[in-house]
C-alpha cells in the first residue's frame, strides 16, 4: 500500500507579484525551490492565509535569491501581492518507506528570505 505524506512545505511566503494575463503557475525563487526539495513543474498546493483561498497549481523558477513569489495566470483571482501563502508538495510513499521519511520545512521572513529549516 502507498501513502501519501507531506514532502515540502515553505511557510510564510508573501506573494511579490500577481499577473493575471500569463498562464497559470506559480513562480518561486529558485533557492527556495532547492532547499524545499521542489522542482520546476512539481504540483503544489497553495493555502493562502490573507484570504482562506486553496488552490493547486505548478511551480516555474523565478531568478534565485530574488526572493520572489509570483502568482501567475486564473490563481491571480486567488492571491494578491503582499498575501501570506503556505506551499506544500506530496508524495507517494509506500510502507516500508515511511519510517525514515522527514518532510522539508522551510519558515520564511516578511522578505521571503530563509528564516528556519527543519
Amino acid at each position: 500500500m502507498r501513502r501519501t505524506l507531506l514532502k515540502s512545505k515553505i511557510q510564510n511566503a508573501f506573494v511579490t507579484e500577481s499577473n493575471l494575463d500569463c498562464e497559470g503557475s506559480l513562480g518561486l525563487d529558485a533557492r527556495l525551490m532547492g532547499e524545499a526539495d521542489m522542482i520546476p513543474y512539481e504540483e503544489v498546493h497553495i493555502y493562502n492565509i490573507s484570504n482562506g483561498e486553496r488552490f493547486s497549481t505548478y511551480l516555474i523558477k523565478e531568478a534565485e535569491d530574488s526572493g520572489r513569489v509570483v502568482i501567475y495566470g486564473a490563481a491571480a483571482h486567488k492571491a494578491g501581492r503582499g498575501d501570506e501563502l503556505i506551499l506544500v508538495s506530496f508524495v507517494q510513499l509506500e510502507e516500508d518507506e515511511i519510517e525514515f521519511f522527514m518532510p522539508r520545512i522551510i519558515i520564511l521572513d516578511e522578505k521571503n528570505k530563509i528564516k528556519e529549516v527543519r
